[in-house]
């Protein structure tokens, strides 16, 4: 069974199938969330939504970027455990989070967050002797937990409470509720999996050790909180009035974020949105959307802003340091100068 779902896979892959029904479907769902975003936005009063945003308690501002603040903190465990998980415990928790905080910042504003991340990762990581598939196994774990988190959360909250999830998919409560209930259960089905005795995926040196019983109750754990962090933050920001409780919000805002991730466009600009103002209709459109585009300011712009400069500084302070290592090399000897700087830098370990 499992060779019969490589060769299809395999097939998919050389027929090119499997990228072109990854474009359709982000398209698609770009497409349908610039319909019903327009059509969701016709008659919002700007001056409304601006004035909604001057009114915001400066308190309430403050609570959500602590929150956001707490969620990107817990990103940094995301790149520690896959370091970790992967065998490299010589880097410390310093570059795991740098790498984690810049990669995911810069991927969530830019798009296609697997290619601009991986990307900083590798600027970040291959100073200290990680080549690119090492990070490309980084990329994979943490992706994992991020994604084993999701599951979590949607699954619990769409079986304690499935209308929230029905307000965006227009499904059933009863059908919702019995999808949660098959994501908990597959969640549970991976971990008895991974418990059970080592599992490898990938070949060659594309394999990966999946992380056992424990760790990988770890990694739910992880995504559960850093989810749990961003969603207060939306809490905090949506209007106060009606009260739909946190579990709702919560629900709506996993669904809007999974959906933006599907649609590859950069922060999910429309899709994140359109779905968030369709689940919470409830609300007054002009606060909602003050509420959301405070959110991305504290959630994509700000953490954008300070990446850029984090790392800009990073590369400043390389490249001083090795001119610096090359002057010292062609002091002691001139004609291994740039072999001596280099050799100098690698066992440094960079920023």
């Amino acid at each position: 069974m499992l060779e019969a779902i490589r060769g299809a896979i395999s097939l998919l892959r050389q027929k090119q199938i499997l990228h072109k029904l990854g474009v359709a479907i982000s398209v698609t769902v770009i497409g349908i969330a610039c319909y019903v975003l327009y059509h969701m936005l016709r008659g919002i009063d700007t001056f409304e939504v601006i004035e909604a945003i001057k009114g915001t308690d400066l308190r309430q501002i403050a609570l959500a970027a602590l929150f956001v603040a707490a969620g990107y903190f817990t990103l940094t465990f995301y790149d520690l455990f896959a370091v970790r998980a992967i065998g490299h415990r010589n880097v410390p928790y310093r570059v795991n989070a740098l790498a984690a905080f810049t990669s995911y910042s810069i991927g969530h504003n830019v798009g296609a967050s697997v290619f601009t991340g991986g990307a900083v990762r590798y600027r970040i990581y291959s100073n200290w002797g990680l080549n690119a598939i090492d990070v490309a196994k980084i990329c994979f774990l943490a992706g994992l937990t991020f994604w084993l988190g999701n599951a979590a959360v949607l699954g619990l909250g769409i079986a304690y409470h499935p209308e929230a999830a029905a307000s965006i998919d227009q499904l059933p409560p009863w059908l919702n509720r019995t999808v949660a209930i098959a994501i908990i259960l597959a969640l549970a089905g991976y971990v008895a999996w991974v418990w059970s005795q080592p599992r490898v995926v990938g070949r060659g040196p594309w394999t990966v050790v999946l992380p056992g019983g424990p760790m990988t109750l770890l990694q739910i754990a992880i995504g559960i909180i850093d989810l749990s962090f961003c969603a207060l933050a939306m809490y905090v920001l949506v209007p106060d009035e009606p009260n739909l409780g946190f579990v709702v919000v919560a629900v709506i805002f996993v669904s809007a974020t999974l959906l933006g991730f599907a649609s590859h466009s950069p922060g999910g600009l429309g899709v994140f949105d359109a779905a968030m103002l369709v689940g919470l209709w409830q609300m007054d459109r002009e606060d909602l959307l003050a509420g959301m585009l405070l959110f991305r300011l504290l959630y994509y712009i700000a953490p954008f802003v300070i990446s850029v400069i984090l790392l800009t500084f990073r590369e400043v302070i390389l490249g001083a340091r090795s001119k610096r290592l090359r002057q010292a090399a062609l002091k002691l000897d001139p004609g291994s100068a740039p072999e001596a700087a280099y050799v100098r830098e690698r066992s440094d370990g960079g920023a």
